[in-house]
């Protein structure tokens, strides 16, 4: 008799899960704040340079003026949120597919897929919204030269205090106007290159970990080629001192067009691009150690490859988010908590 898989431990994959989560943020945080600062950056006056040429200038500049730690400015948010918001991001996007199929085998086409994607990014925005607001004030406050808040609970709290919970969720518009489109893209993209790299003959499911994860990095070009220009409005608003843009995204999109030309919509995408190396190589490690436990449940390897492609949207969680918190959710699965 065969010897069955032993079940997946929900509490040890949770922490291991969430401490890889921690470490990718770790990663990725430095560019995060590079592309921030990019993004934010005041038009400079006439006859005069702008405060930063570009991504390796603004790192140059905040390393020499603020040392190793003002590239981890609010890096604290990001890290309290990454591990509920994957657990978001795929009960959004099961239940997308899942609403769009009538028997549980039904393949979806690429548009419905993109429908599910976008329902991942509806979720993730009520986690999102808020971490990014204060991670970005807490980015780019040295910048500025004026120290407001002493971290991101004190950041939190001063919001709530000045504005009530609107002030904390400033930007949630913005944020959707980014996460549902891209998300959208990213998941339908990530399916249809999947189908490109399975060999003829070979099931989805046979591809290896490095077609998996070369996949999830392609796809996340698309991912960000899209969201790159809300992520710009969502930075300038989130940012911006009370009553500056009483239009919202409408007023922030004038004024860059207006003074800084349609180019202005992809500041920082450099740095964006390139923090997905360091990113995607931590995320290739965190997927081996996680892929151990989850491949010996065979009937789950389709749930395993959709994992490890949302978590390379992000850029900085790993494939025992998902497991530890849902399980896997695979129809007909016998490993389901």
């Amino acid at each position: 008799m065969a010897e069955q898989p032993q079940p997946i431990s929900p509490v040890k994959n949770f922490f291991a899960g969430g401490f890889g989560g921690v470490c990718l943020v770790f990663v990725g945080h430095p560019l995060d704040t590079i592309k921030v600062r990019l993004q934010t950056q005041p038009k400079p006056q006439p006859g005069q340079p702008p405060l930063y040429s570009g991504t390796f200038d603004c790192f140059r500049k905040t390393l020499v003026g603020e040392g190793v730690r003002g590239l981890y400015r609010g890096m604290a948010a990001p890290i309290i949120g990454v591990t509920p918001m994957f657990a978001v991001c795929f009960f959004g996007f099961g239940l997308g597919k899942r609403l769009q199929q009538r028997k549980p085998d039904d393949v979806l086409t690429y548009p419905q897929l993109f429908a599910a994607g976008m329902l991942s990014g509806v979720f993730t925005t009520v986690i999102m919204a808020p971490g990014e607001r204060i991670k970005c004030l807490l980015q780019i406050q040295a910048a500025t030269g004026e120290t407001k808040y002493s971290g991101s609970l004190d950041c939190a709290k001063q919001l709530y205090r000045e504005a009530g919970i609107r002030g904390v969720y400033k930007g949630t518009v913005l944020t959707l106007m980014r996460d549902v489109p891209a998300s959208g893209m990213y998941f339908m993209t990530y399916e249809w290159l999947k189908n490109i790299l399975t060999p003829e003959g070979k099931s989805v499911s046979d591809l290896s970990a490095p077609r998996i994860l070369f996949a999830g990095g392609l796809a996340g070009i698309f991912n960000w080629a899209v969201a790159i220009p809300p992520d710009v409005l969502k930075s300038r608003f989130q940012t911006a001192p009370p009553g500056k843009y009483p239009n919202g995204f409408r007023d922030v999109l004038r004024e860059l067009i207006r003074e800084e030309g349609v180019a202005s919509l992809y500041k920082g995408f450099t740095a964006v691009m390139i923090r997905a190396f360091p990113a995607n190589a931590v995320s290739r490690l965190q997927f081996r150690m996680g892929f151990g436990d989850l491949a010996a449940h065979s009937e789950c390897l389709q749930c395993v490859e959709e994992m490890a492609g949302c978590l390379l949207l992000y850029h900085f969680s790993d494939i025992l988010v998902t497991a530890s918190t849902f399980g896997c959710w695979c129809p007909g699965s016998k490993n389901v908590p």
